[in-house]
């Protein structure tokens, strides 16, 4: 266990951090080009490289192919007749069966007492 002693001041740690900011702002502001924004950047705020003709055609190939496939699966799997269980055929008679007597119970005329 740790004596209060041996923990770091917290001022000390905020005194170094303010430091090092200055540092690391003066190292990412080296080597930058005069038309370049200044600093780093993250990807998302970065100016686009255009894409050549060749590349843009290209990737609307691959994601017309991928559409036209999801499609095909859709499809297929919507024509898909597979047949069902006997267990699941049995259940649904037994079922309909039980429906049906309840439902003619339902609709007589026989008064029930």
């Amino acid at each position: 266990m740790s004596t209060p002693e041996e923990q770091p001041n917290p001022e000390d740690a905020l005194a170094r951090a303010r430091a090092a900011r200055a540092e690391m702002a003066a190292a990412l502001e080296e080597d930058q080009e005069p038309d370049e924004p200044v600093g780093w950047q993250p990807v998302w705020k970065r100016p686009r490289k255009p894409k050549s003709k060749a590349a843009k055609k290209a990737e609307l190939r691959k994601q017309r192919r991928r559409l036209q496939d999801a499609a095909k699966r859709r499809l297929a799997a919507g024509n898909l007749r597979r047949p069902r269980s006997r267990q699941s055929r049995i259940g649904n008679a037994a079922a309909r069966r039980d429906a049906r007597a309840l439902s003619r119970v339902r609709h007589s005329s026989a008064w029930l007492w």
